[in-house]
């Protein structure tokens, strides 16, 4: 991979960019429109966002106003996690393409496998999403379609009823926080990983081996997260509202991390937290 529009190819055979922008808790308004604009401008082809950020109207004005073709931009969003269902996701659904004010989306995912408004019927409110994905899908209304948080068993059981599987999985993965029984199932099964909160959080900009390999090879430790992110076969989605960190983020393609490197990272369990329990999440 030697650039931001490198990308991967899904199950289905469509091509997504290797590195994605993330959205996540940037408001919407002013700063949510330029934080994406600069990203295009930065070279970022695929936006990340989703209904719960609030912010899918910015993205949209971004977007369209990047001056690049709407056919050259992947653009992700995800079911709010009041909306499960078939009904409700079909009525959810319209509601983001007006937001964004497009046609299609290019990825949309169930963003938890359990909410806490159907813990009690999970399985059933996923089945009836799924139906509704695939329909979306099958209309061509969503290229392509996938999940988020999912565990083995939330996609087990949503394959109960599926008629087809998942393109992606949207976990969070970064440095300590590997997920390996998520991952190897995916793998398994054919889904793209993609890592959110690549970055973890603040704190991998204290740990000290993340300071000795950013100086190792004269990068940021950002950068070395984004790459060791791409290095274990991952679709990083940094995100950023700031111009100069949003072109940092995308120039890591002049390097690579040697092999035990990327196994160190791997390695700093619990360095920067793990993620959510998607069966006892509170929202």
């Amino acid at each position: 991979m030697k650039a931001l529009t490198d990308c991967y190819i899904l199950s289905n055979g469509v091509e997504i960019p290797c590195v994605g922008f993330g959205t996540w808790q940037t408001p919407n308004g002013d700063v949510a429109v330029s934080s994406v604009r600069a990203a295009i401008d930065a070279g970022y082809r695929h936006i990340d966002t989703a209904q719960g950020y609030g912010n899918e109207a910015s993205v949209g004005i971004a977007v369209r106003n990047s001056g690049v073709a709407r056919k050259d931009i992947f653009v992700t969003s995800k079911l709010a996690n009041t909306e499960h269902g078939y009904e409700k996701t079909l009525a959810a659904f319209e509601g983001s393409l007006k937001k964004l004010d497009m046609d299609y989306l290019d990825l949309f995912l169930i963003h938890w496998p359990n909410p806490i408004a159907f813990r009690d019927n999970w399985q059933e409110s996923n089945a009836g999403t799924w139906k509704a994905f695939e329909e979306l899908y099958a209309a061509g209304r969503i290229r392509s379609i996938g999940v988020s948080n999912f565990r083995p068993r939330h996609i087990d059981a949503l394959m109960k009823t599926a008629t087809v599987a998942p393109m992606v999985n949207q976990i969070r993965l970064c440095p300590g926080d590997t997920q390996d029984e998520v991952v190897d199932y995916c793998r398994a099964h054919n889904i793209l990983l993609e890592a959110y909160s690549p970055l973890g959080v603040g704190r991998i900009f204290d740990v000290p081996q993340m300071q000795a390999l950013a100086a190792k090879y004269n990068k940021s430790i950002a950068q070395v997260c984004v790459r060791w992110s791409l290095q274990r076969g991952y679709l990083p989605l940094p995100k950023s509202v700031t111009p100069a960190r949003i072109r940092e983020n995308a120039e890591v393609f002049d390097f690579e991390l040697d092999p035990a490197d990327v196994e160190l990272v791997a390695g700093l369990k619990g360095c920067v937290g793990y993620s959510a329990d998607p069966d006892t999440i509170t929202w």
